[in-house]
């Protein structure tokens, strides 16, 4: 791999890898129950499944394939400069202490799969690919704790309103980050969510969250996630045998050192969506690479543009994890290698 930057998981970029979990702990046995075409394949357009109140049914396991909107849309000036300043550390450390780096919860980050069990009182979230991988939402109608002892996972409950159930959580610890890209947050973060669930095979979550003592307003994100049929959650203990934090090293700004400039005529071709296959079976992962300003950015899911800095003609780096975009016989660019400790991911490019 070129460059010495250690590229590993616990980067920006790399941490894409948990879209393709390690699932189907019970092999070839259909979920039951479930709509299916004539072919046989589940019929991710059917009507949404009720309960037996009339309530809308979550019960699944769920697969996040596009988040929209986040922190991103606040300006600097939106941000308390302690909390800023705190970003560009982490950015440079290439968020080497992330939660999910050294096997810690990773707290209102959405999970990239979870399966959902629901009842009348309470709805289980169980979480793949995350040690503490549980989250209780209480339908029974009690409130919110008044003073909390502050949680990885925070404290929640919920109530429909006619098809949508709406979730308010708070009392959640300031040791988790609110995304990828190391944004902070107090103990007075509060989060409501709206999840809709439009037929059988999607869920919309739309979120607003709320932390006057990091940001001087509130945000918004939407995500989408898709039902996983015909699998199980397979278990997981980050800790267990895991070699990845010695080689937690290197600084963004060791990139930086070695970039080069590169011609817009040459970036310019290399604008497109390229496709990440989960070879689960479940949705493919987008990356968008787009030309903005004379540089190349790279958004995944169709989530945060970030910039791509330029190591060749062909190799860029972002976020300490290193992209390279290879071409065929006639010189034409068909695909988007993602470099990581673990192995090379080969994204394909879209006609």
């Amino acid at each position: 791999m070129e460059g010495a930057v250690i590229k590993r998981v616990g980067s920006c970029l790399a941490l894409l890898l948990t879209m393709a979990p390690l699932i189907a702990q019970w092999l070839n046995y259909p979920t039951p129950g479930i709509p299916r075409t004539a072919d046989g394949k589940p019929d991710l357009s059917a009507p949404t499944p009720k309960t037996a109140d009339g309530k809308p049914d979550l019960t699944g396991i769920w697969t996040l394939t596009k988040n929209e909107g986040g922190i991103s849309q606040l300006k600097p000036s939106e941000i308390k400069p302690w909390a800023l300043k705190l970003v560009g550390e982490r950015e440079e450390a290439l968020n080497k202490d992330s939660p999910g780096a050294h096997c810690l919860p990773k707290g209102p980050v959405p999970p990239s799969l979870a399966k959902i069990v629901q009842t009348p009182a309470l709805i289980v979230m169980l979480r793949e690919g995350e040690e503490f991988n549980y989250r209780q939402i209480f339908l029974d109608g009690r409130e919110l704790p008044k003073d909390p002892n502050p949680a990885w996972m925070g404290y929640s409950v919920g109530r429909w309103e006619g098809d949508t159930l709406v979730v308010e959580s708070t009392g959640y610890n300031d040791r988790t980050w609110l995304d990828l890209d190391g944004h902070p947050h107090t103990e007075s973060l509060r989060i409501t969510e709206r999840f809709h669930r439009a037929d059988f095979g999607h869920i919309t979550v739309d979120a607003t969250y709320i932390d006057p003592g990091a940001y001087e307003k509130p945000w918004t994100a939407k995500d989408e996630f898709q039902y996983r049929p015909d699998t199980e959650l397979l278990e997981y203990v980050c800790a267990e045998n895991e070699k990845d934090s010695i080689h937690l090293v290197g600084k963004k700004s060791d990139d930086t050192k070695n970039a080069v400039k590169v011609a817009p005529e040459i970036l310019s071709k290399y604008e497109g969506t390229y496709e990440l296959q989960n070879p689960q079976g479940g949705p493919a992962t987008e990356f968008t690479i787009a030309l903005e300003d004379g540089e190349l950015t790279v958004s995944i899911r169709g989530g945060l543009r970030r910039p791509m800095t330029a190591l060749s003609d062909t190799t860029f780096a972002a976020n300490g994890t290193h992209l390279k975009f290879d071409k065929n016989d006639k010189g034409e660019i068909t695909k988007l290698t993602i470099q990581v400790a673990e192995g090379d991911l080969s994204a394909v490019r879209k006609k």
